[in-house]
């Protein structure tokens, strides 16, 4: 059993909860998790564009959780199941990495989201990594 690759679904399967949880609970969420002012005044306001983009970050976060589940052997092999695997890793790792350099610029945001989402990244990049290591010559 690949526990490695598990945590990294569990933790994809937990953000994208947290997103369903910000388009739910509303602009107080997404203040919370860091979003940008901005995605809480399109919430407050009834814009659908928040409900669209973390819509399709829930999205996106849901395919990645499962393909961490299928290399580690729990559902089906998912199609380029390698491939993928490859581009969800260097993505949580480049976004851990790039995320940091972002603190003295936030863009909107503040260094505090920059820091914990970057190192939350880097956690699950790590997991992928090591768990895409011990399965990849059956995957």
């Amino acid at each position: 059993m690949n526990y490695y690759l598990i945590f990294a679904g569990i933790f994809s399967t937990s953000a994208a909860l947290i997103h369903v949880g910000c388009i739910y609970f509303g602009a107080s969420w997404y203040r919370f998790f860091g979003a940008g002012e901005q995605m809480a005044i399109w919430a407050e306001q009834g814009n659908i564009k928040s409900t669209i983009i973390t819509s399709g970050i829930t999205l996106v976060l849901s395919i990645w959780s499962a393909y961490a589940f299928s290399a580690a052997g729990l559902i089906i092999k998912l199609p380029l199941v390698k491939l993928a695997m490859i581009a969800i890793t260097t993505i949580y790792l480049v976004r851990g990495v790039g995320g940091l350099f972002l603190m003295s610029n936030p863009m909107g945001r503040s260094p505090e989201f920059w820091l914990w989402s970057s190192l939350i990244c880097l956690v699950i990049g790590l997991c992928h990594f090591l768990g895409l290591k011990q399965v990849w010559t059956s995957i």
